[in-house]
């Protein structure tokens, strides 16, 4: 089976996020997501372009355009999420972002009439009835299929820094999990979910797609949901593993993370360097650690069990890409990784709020809707 890899100008960058539609009275998860699209889609003689359906009718989906900066990328975000916000005001909603809603019960929500997420039902049942919960993916262009298989398995080693640093779903259906980062032990329960596979190439990667479509697994490429996964149709590395992210402020962070990284080891391939395959047992045991324990996780940085905290490796890989994010002016949003750390991640700032209010869900819910409006990470209560 060929698949046609269409190749974009090197570290472009596109960012996708899913926002939750919130009641402005009870803070709980609410359709409206159909009205919305519609009144954005008014006048404009078809859809929004920028403003899609999501899996559950209380998520609206806002992607940017192909970019060449971050700063493009959010700025181009601010002004969709900006449209978003006005038509859910008119009904009664507010919006905010986390990996998974502190509250609400996932049998509560509505899916979408998309059929592409009926079909999705009716194959995976509950497994993705379940699945209440939201992302940010990030898309850095590349040139070819064959740098971005090598560079996919290069980066399941930064896998357990970028889900530390992002993790926001500690809460599940008003109890705390004890993890970090709930919803991406949730989304492994679909078949095609979690790290990707390790493979030796796109000739492999197209045989992994035409195994999968012949046996009736996958319909589609779109069906194999890796926490980093080649994107033909785009020509792009897509990094998907972040936890649905509060703020604008932090979405930068992700995306600089992001397209410095795969530049980095893009240059390095262009260089003649062979990109080092973390074993595949590794990665799944680092990827949980962060999932459990956020910053505070140690994981592990060779083969002989060798371990560090994450927080050193983050800093220090902040420090390494610096020279990277000055070439493609990123700077600031790559620093941003460092006062996130101080500030805390959401998983944590969620946790401090709830003990600072007794345990009481609908206050970290408020502190999430006053975040995204605020654009930037409350610093503290």
């Amino acid at each position: 089976m060929h698949i046609p890899f269409h190749g974009s100008a090197a570290s472009s960058v596109g960012v996708e996020w899913e926002l939750e539609l919130v009641d402005a009275g009870t803070g709980d998860l609410r359709s409206g997501a159909t009205p919305i699209l519609g009144e954005l889609a008014a006048g404009r003689g078809g859809d929004h372009p920028k403003a899609k359906h999501e899996l559950l009718e209380s998520c609206v989906e806002v992607i940017t355009g192909v970019c060449s900066t971050v700063g493009q990328a959010m700025d181009d975000l601010a002004g969709t999420v900006a449209e978003v916000r006005d038509a859910a005001s008119g009904l009664g909603l507010d919006l905010m972002c986390s990996g998974t809603h502190p509250t609400t019960e996932w049998t509560t929500q509505e899916i979408s009439a998309t059929p592409r997420y009926q079909m999705l039902i009716d194959r995976m049942q509950w497994m993705a009835r379940r699945l209440q919960i939201f992302g940010v993916h990030v898309h850095v262009g590349v040139q070819s299929g064959k740098k971005a298989v090598p560079i996919v398995n290069a980066l399941t080693a930064y896998m357990p820094h970028l889900l530390a640093l992002s993790a926001s779903s500690p809460y599940w259906a008003s109890t705390d999990t004890g993890l970090a980062s709930y919803r991406s032990k949730v989304f492994e329960g679909l078949p095609t979910a979690g790290p990707p596979h390790a493979l030796s190439g796109w000739p492999q990667f197209e045989e992994f797609i035409a195994t999968l479509i012949t046996a009736g697994a996958i319909s589609s490429i779109r069906e194999v949901w890796w926490d980093i996964r080649p994107h033909p149709d785009f020509g792009t590395v897509e990094i998907r593993i972040f936890d649905g992210l509060p703020t604008l402020f932090e979405v930068g962070v992700a995306a600089a993370l992001s397209q410095c990284l795969v530049d980095m080891l893009s240059s390095q391939l262009d260089r003649g360097y062979r990109l080092p395959v973390p074993h595949g047992w590794v990665v799944r045991e680092n990827k949980w650690r962060a999932a459990r324990y956020g910053l505070d996780a140690d994981v592990i940085v060779d083969d002989k069990g060798g371990t560090r905290p994450v927080r050193e490796l983050l800093e220090e890989l902040v420090h390494e890409l610096s020279p990277v994010a000055a070439r493609l002016g990123c700077e600031e949003p790559l620093a941003g990784a460092l006062q996130l750390m101080e500030m805390g991640p959401s998983y944590e700032r969620q946790r401090r709020v709830a003990r600072a209010h007794g345990g009481d869900l609908r206050a970290v819910t408020a502190s999430l809707v006053g975040e995204m409006a605020a654009g930037r990470p409350a610093m503290a209560l």
